[in-house]
């Protein structure tokens, strides 16, 4: 099963000094049995070169596939154009990352407030991408934003960003059903087409999980199925259970197909 477990899903247990990335590697691979990582930088910790070739040799050495790098901290857009370069040249450095790690996807944010896009905006963000998805292009992964929070919150403002970028490697981080404009079901359909990987939080796996994942199996979706858990509480058990839902739903299409 195309699965992964998001490393923000242990933040709790990396604040308090209990886990780092070797650690979340023995983790998901022995604890729950997945052998592709889905790395936060959060819990990676370092963009220095030397670390993330000692990252690389370990998961060469696991096996292990990187589904996806999630970047926190480099969001394209702020008001404040000297923020802007700043955000710029860490995302540029998280990419170097992604591609010294192999990374199959990556997840820079957009930025901004829960509003609709203003041109400048756009065509800030827009142009980002672009960049970001050529250098992705040349290292073989796509690079979209995240729906979880400022401009990417609205399905409007995601889809218009998705058609203006154009790029054959633009690929979003669906989070399942996280959509502030009054239409969960209808967010996630809309962007079924530009999903390159997802995370499921613990809100959608105990209420309408088979429901929106379907949503993704009918648009032909072949990416991972990321858990990600939020509360920094029980995260071991906590997650363990949203896998096990997960794999249930999976378990149940594999057992349809097969007649």
């Amino acid at each position: 099963m195309r699965i992964t477990i998001a490393g923000y899903s242990f933040h709790g247990l990396l604040a308090e000094g209990r886990i780092d990335v070797f650690g979340y590697l023995e983790t998901v691979q022995y604890r729950y049995g997945i052998h592709a990582a889905d790395l936060w930088n959060g819990l990676v910790g370092s963009v220095e070169e030397g670390f993330l070739r000692k990252l690389r040799r370990t998961l060469d050495e696991r096996e292990m596939t990187v589904a996806n790098y999630h970047a926190d901290g480099c969001h394209i857009w702020e008001d404040d154009p000297d923020a802007r370069k700043r955000n710029r040249e860490l995302a540029e450095a998280h990419l170097r990352a992604a591609a010294i790690l192999g990374a199959e996807t990556v997840r820079i944010d957009t930025g901004g407030t829960q509003v609709p896009f203003g041109s400048e905006q756009l065509d800030t963000i827009t142009r980002a991408y672009q960049d970001y998805c050529d250098f992705g292009a040349s290292h073989g992964f796509t690079v979209g934003p995240e729906n979880h929070w400022g401009f990417s919150l609205l399905a409007d403002n995601m889809e218009t960003l998705a058609n203006a970028v154009g790029r054959p490697n633009y690929g979003i981080l669906l989070h399942l059903g996280h959509w502030d404009d009054g239409d969960e079901v209808g967010g996630d359909r809309r962007m079924a087409p530009w999903t390159a990987h997802t995370h499921v939080d613990a809100r959608i796996t105990a209420t309408r999980l088979e429901e929106h994942m379907g949503i993704l199996r009918e648009a032909g979706y072949a990416g991972y199925w990321g858990v990600e858990h939020h509360t920094a509480k029980n995260e071991y058990r906590e997650v363990a259970w949203q896998l096990a839902c997960v794999q249930r739903v999976l378990s149940q299409w594999q057992a349809e197909a097969a007649g």
